[in-house]
């Protein structure tokens, strides 16, 4: 398979994001300075790279790794950048309506960014109407870009109403599915996508959620302190 523009700078951001791991403590205050202006070229290349803007995301990284080169030709830093097999990561699909993101929904999504690229489907605001017989507090678009938009989803997308397990599979080709403690009532739909498509995916459901977090809880906190 032919890797993507999007998914060559990904794997450029994780060298760079490898080589400063490796710098630790930065004593010097000039030095300090430099290095931190490497760290903001970082999340300026992941966050355009979410946004879809590679071209830019590109632009930032390439400056980032050129300070790293620069001051370690100097005798500044020492670092190595990483062997090629650091990439391409596993794909991992999860999936939900993430209305009010909350730090509950930052840890699901961060343990499942330690697994791979995290693609993200979105219940359509029509599915959450229908089971939960309300509209979500933020619109299905808007609700796809504040995902997009954080640092561990790769992408998030739109699902369909009614959801379609198995188009979602088919779109994304996981390598895992990783559901939460509170979506165990999908592990028997994905197995049956799974298997009619010939995958080998592998399911994960995560053993705990972050503890008083979640989205209904919030809504009626926020009504009781109006």
């Amino acid at each position: 398979m032919v890797e993507s523009c999007k998914d060559r700078v990904f794997r450029y951001t994780k060298y760079v994001e490898h080589a400063i791991k490796q710098l630790g403590d930065v004593d010097d205050p000039k030095l300090r300075e430099i290095v931190d202006l490497v760290e903001r070229y970082l999340k300026d290349s992941i966050y355009y790279l979410h946004r879809g803007d590679v071209c830019t995301s590109l632009s930032c990284i390439s400056y980032a790794e050129g300070l790293l080169d620069a001051l370690k030709k100097l005798g500044k830093i020492d670092f190595s950048w990483p062997p090629p097999d650091i990439s391409p990561r596993k794909k991992v699909l999860v999936g939900g309506v993430f209305d009010i993101l909350h730090p509950g929904h930052i840890y699901f999504l961060k343990k499942a960014a330690e697994y791979g690229k995290v693609y993200v489907v979105v219940a359509r605001d029509s599915t959450v109407v229908r089971e939960k017989g309300k509209k979500p507090v933020f619109d299905e678009k808007t609700r796809v870009e504040v995902l997009n938009s954080i640092k561990w989803v790769y992408e998030a997308f739109l699902g369909e109403d009614p959801p379609n397990f198995r188009k979602v599979l088919e779109k994304v080709r996981p390598d895992i599915v990783f559901l939460g403690p509170d979506q165990t009532g999908l592990v028997e739909p994905t197995k049956k996508g799974i298997k009619e498509l010939g995958l080998s995916t592998e399911i994960i459901v995560l053993d705990h959620k972050l503890a008083d977090f979640s989205s209904s809880k919030i809504k009626q906190q926020i009504k009781e302190s109006c």
